[in-house]
């Protein structure tokens, strides 16, 4: 059926006038009456009753009327979001964060953008920073906030505002009332780590650290989530380094400090792929850039 017909048969079941429903359709009489009888012909039914003074609905026109009428809304509807969605104003984000990223500029992004852009619904997804990036490259997240200074092509990244790692005791540990640490002071220590396989950026730098120190500290336990790292800590079960943004998560049992004649940038970065860019997508990354300080 030829959408231009049921525009043809509402217009003159409302006007009930074949020069006043093709003055509204921007046509003349001749396929506006050659309209309406392909389109009796098709249904096998007669929709008006006309004569030279006269046009009326059938039943069967009325009835057939209805149905049109939700059909030519349902058509309006769908050009109205199909607009909405080009114009980066409706839609939906799939994007991925590591756990870290709801202490640093990530909540503050998303809110943003929700106030901009309200039709859009925003997806997030917990992930480590190494499965975000196998998703971005097959392009299974619109975007990412992952732990890590550098992406592979074809990605592309803004980077995060800047954070830096500090030193994590027990509470009553010896140096927890100290107003920084130094890390040589914790040569003998056991240290909780960050997994590399998670987020090798982040491991790679606080090794980094020690070796800026000239230590090598015994590592016995590797976790996947900073939370983690900080509750080990806050157990006795060691000693770490931590992104100074989980000062936020307010755990208990811990102290954050300073590490003395050593400041080392914690890497973050919002990723996705260069050539899966959504208008959606476009407008959250306009948001991402403005947000930063």
């Amino acid at each position: 059926m030829k959408l231009h017909l049921l525009r043809y048969f509402a217009v003159l079941a409302e006007e009930l006038h074949f020069g006043h429903a093709a003055e509204r359709l921007a046509i003349t009489q001749p396929p506006l009456s050659s309209g309406i009888k392909a389109l009796e012909d098709k249904l096998g039914v007669r929709l008006f009753e006309r004569s030279s003074k006269h046009v009326a609905l059938t039943a069967a026109g009325q009835a057939y009327l209805a149905e049109v009428r939700v059909v030519l809304e349902h058509v309006a509807r769908a050009g109205e979001t199909a607009r909405c969605v080009a114009a980066g104003l409706r839609g939906r984000l799939d994007i991925g964060f590591a756990g870290s990223m709801v202490y640093r500029d990530m909540p503050g992004i998303v809110r943003a953008f929700g106030q901009r852009a309200p039709g859009i619904e925003v997806n997030l997804r917990e992930m480590s920073s190494g499965e975000q990036l196998e998703a971005l490259r097959h392009r299974q997240l619109h975007a990412g906030f992952i732990n890590t200074g550098a992406v592979p092509e074809p990605l592309c990244s803004l980077p995060l505002a800047p954070d830096h790692f500090v030193c994590c005791l027990p509470e009553d540990h010896a140096l927890a009332g100290a107003a920084s640490v130094d890390l040589r002071a914790l040569a003998a220590e056991t240290f909780v780590m960050f997994s590399r396989t998670v987020a090798p950026a982040n491991h790679d730098n606080v090794i980094a650290l020690f070796q800026r120190a000239g230590i090598h500290p015994r590592i016995l336990h590797a976790t996947r989530q900073w939370l983690t790292v900080l509750t080990l800590v806050a157990l006795r079960m060691g000693v770490a380094l931590v992104p100074a943004c989980m000062a936020q998560a307010a755990v208990t049992g811990v102290r954050l400090l300073p590490i003395a004649t050593l400041r080392h940038p914690c890497v973050g970065v919002l990723a996705w792929h260069q050539d899966a860019v959504t208008p959606a997508l476009r407008g959250f990354l306009d948001v991402a850039a403005a947000h930063r300080p």
